[in-house]
């Protein structure tokens, strides 16, 4: 932690500076327009968001022609908070004058191009508080008064990346939604031919080879799928190898009773439990999110294979049971060599692209946080201690707030990095913050720093 210094009368003070402008940090700033709008004065809750993006954006390279939502357009970034906001997905529906179009198609999943239309189009509506091109470099810590050095406050440096210029906002909360980063295998690196699945759309756009005649597709998730299908469906020339280290996709379990992994009220159990019912729980549920597909994606692939071999064609080919073991690009393409795992053999495939559809991880809040951090608390497996109210709990030396919007799986369950509680959430948030202010404003000088 930096040295505190008294406060400076050269900017105003924000109840939060959102670190991030992802649908997570969207929906909190929904939540902060809407009881602003309906507040007095002197009881809003003043905000501002930092974004490293030039404009909102959300998985951008997985916006697949087609591909459906895997959550009710009823989990949107408002509608579980408050059923009436007016940035609900039925509004922008209404918005756009597509409502009754969208009622025939009788379906609670609109397609990823769709919603992430909706998105940009509620973050238009709270662009006031954003500040894209803003990159957060450096958390500090202010002493606002008192007399027992305690940080009331954060000085949040960001950068400019075109600029290179660096501004400063200072907070009494800040809200930590910096998403998820894309995970790829030891020894493998990004480049022009190697890819994330989440860089699919764009990687494609600067493919250098006009024709490829084969992909490597990496995973069995959703996202694995959901490349095998689109690079299959687009590149009718090319042969589309996917690799599974088990014998084909496994369905996703979206059964109503199983979905209730997701309700709200799920996390406030999940949160309670002994950690060893949390591992049960996780442990049964997995299925409802990790390494799944759709039912109705796997048996539109298992279709087209079949037909190919009706045609004595083998353009779909499903490496089953079988791993990665080395990835070697040169100017022309890539090979990859994979292992039977039954059998023990190898062979080489020579590919164009190769793309890893190997998922993601919480971002890492140590560089973000700098010196902060070590006043952030773990649990006896060093994980961060996070309060119910998503609030980190850390030691007397802050008294400021430090909010996560995602990486709290450990405490809050499978729904940390999903879209399906980010309206609740929000509203959570939001409410901690206020109830904090109101108790900072009652008892100043009676605050302890450590938030349970």
């Amino acid at each position: 932690m930096s040295e505190t210094e008294p406060l400076a009368e050269r900017e105003p003070v924000y109840d939060v500076v959102g670190i991030g402008f992802g649908p997570s940090n969207l929906a909190l700033a929904i939540a902060l327009e809407e009881h602003n709008e309906t507040s007095e004065r002197e009881r809003a809750v003043t905000g501002v968001f930092l974004e490293r993006k030039p404009s909102f954006g959300w998985h951008r390279g997985m916006l697949i022609d087609g591909a459906t939502m895997q959550v009710s357009f009823l989990k949107d970034l408002a509608t579980l908070r408050n059923p009436v906001s007016r940035f609900g997905f039925v509004s922008y529906l209404h918005d756009k004058g597509r409502l009754v179009d969208f009622i025939n198609q009788k379906t609670f999943f609109p397609t990823r191009e769709e919603f992430h239309d909706y998105l940009e189009w509620a973050a238009d509506g709270v662009d006031h508080m954003v500040r894209y091109d803003s990159e957060v470099v450096s958390v500090r810590t202010v002493a606002e008064g008192g007399t027992d050095g305690g940080a009331d406050l954060f000085e949040v440096v960001s950068r400019c990346p075109r600029l290179g210029e660096e501004t400063v906002h200072r907070a009494r909360n800040i809200v930590v939604a910096c998403g998820l980063q894309p995970v790829l295998p030891d020894g493998v690196t990004a480049s022009e031919r190697i890819w994330h699945s989440g860089e699919l759309l764009t990687a494609l756009l600067e493919l250098k080879h006009d024709v490829p005649e084969r992909f490597v597709v990496v995973g069995a998730g959703q996202s694995a799928a959901e490349v095998t299908e689109y690079l299959h469906r687009t590149y009718p020339s090319a042969e589309v190898c996917a690799v599974l280290s088990r014998f084909g996709y496994s369905p996703a379990d979206d059964s109503p009773y199983a979905n209730r992994v997701f309700d709200p009220e799920a996390v406030g159990l999940w949160f309670d439990a002994p950690e060893p019912v949390r591992d049960q729980l996780m442990a049964y549920h997995r299925n409802t999110n990790y390494s799944v597909a759709d039912l109705d994606l796997i048996e539109d692939l298992y279709r087209r294979e079949y037909r190919e071999k009706v045609r004595g064609e083998h353009r779909l080919r499903v490496l089953r049971a079988s791993r990665v073991t080395d990835v070697h690009e040169d100017d022309s393409g890539v090979t990859v060599r994979v292992k039977d795992l039954p059998t023990a053999t190898h062979a080489e495939l020579r590919a164009d692209a190769v793309v890893f559809a190997t998922g993601y991880q919480p971002s890492d809040l140590t560089a973000l946080l700098g010196e902060v951090g070590r006043h952030c608390l773990r649990d006896a497996n060093g994980r961060l201690s996070v309060a119910r109210d998503y609030r980190l709990r850390t030691s007397p030396a802050i008294r400021a707030g430090i909010y996560l919007q995602g990486g709290t799986e450990h405490t809050h369950g499978i729904t940390s990095s999903l879209l399906s509680m980010v309206a609740v959430r929000a509203g959570e948030i939001l409410t901690s913050i206020q109830e904090d202010r109101e108790a900072r404003a009652s008892v100043p000088t009676a605050l302890s720093g450590t938030h349970e």
